[in-house]
């Protein structure tokens, strides 16, 4: 079993930063495509960022620019650096990792908890 443990987040006022982190555990042989979604109150859940193993990343318009996913392969963290931040930032922010297991099956998709992330005016 694999489990994806959040960190970071919190209170800042718009143009701040904040750092969001995710760790995986478990029986994990490697980590495929790391994400970062989030969710705003009424909202459908968004993909934000994402990475691939092979550092390839990408990023939904509204934050491209401002925030920065990268990761470590050997530690099995992901990480999202948010600058300039907006109100409309403001939502619960999840990680997700694509992760084989074992040689002998393909991957399977985890989610972390959602960490809140809140942005004054």
């Amino acid at each position: 079993q694999v489990q994806l443990v959040p960190s970071g987040g919190g209170l800042v006022h718009a143009g701040g930063s904040l750092d969001l982190s995710c760790a995986a555990s478990g029986s994990i042989l490697r980590v495929y495509t790391w994400g970062w979604y989030r969710q705003a109150p009424g909202q459908q859940r968004e993909l934000v960022a994402q990475i691939t193993r092979g550092l390839v990343t990408d990023y939904q318009d509204s934050v491209r620019g401002r925030f920065t996913i990268s990761r470590d392969n050997v530690m099995n963290i992901a990480y999202l650096h948010m600058n300039t931040l907006k109100p409309e930032d403001t939502a619960l922010y999840y990680c997700n990792a694509d992760v084989q297991e074992t040689d002998h099956e393909g991957y399977r998709t985890y989610w972390g908890q959602g960490t809140q992330v809140t942005v004054s005016s």
